[in-house]
């Protein structure tokens, strides 16, 4: 009867057991900093890109330790950041087009206006 607790209760822990990250999820949530990088991140979204690094770097120390719960979580992490900094990124340099397509039509309503005097409007 002792055994059979003792295997119970073995078996109960092996099930709590996390698993090892499986090898790509390092991959990807590089991969996601690098697009984030490409896209324009650090002149745009240093923080978020900052934050993404941050929590790839605690992954790799965690992966030491073998906290496996931990380092899942902080790889999607890493990639929500990194995935943030990008869309980030392209709000910003959205703002900046339509703040020059803005300053283009100031300039062209000033020519008219100029050209045409009060009648243009």
């Amino acid at each position: 009867m002792r055994n059979l607790i003792v295997f119970s209760l073995l078996l109960f822990l092996a099930g709590c057991a996390t698993e090892k990250p499986k090898p790509d999820a390092f991959a990807a949530a590089n991969q996601a900093i690098e697009e984030a990088v490409k896209a324009g991140a650090e002149q745009h979204a240093p923080v978020e890109l900052r934050f993404a690094r941050e929590k790839l770097a605690e992954a790799q120390k965690g992966m030491d330790y073998k906290q496996y719960d931990k380092v899942d979580y902080l790889l999607e992490q890493s990639e929500i950041n990194a995935s943030l900094a990008v869309e980030k990124t392209n709000g910003a340099i959205l703002r900046g087009q339509v703040a020059d397509l803005a300053r283009q039509n100031e300039i062209l309503k000033e020519d008219f206006e100029n050209t045409f005097g009060e009648a243009y409007q």
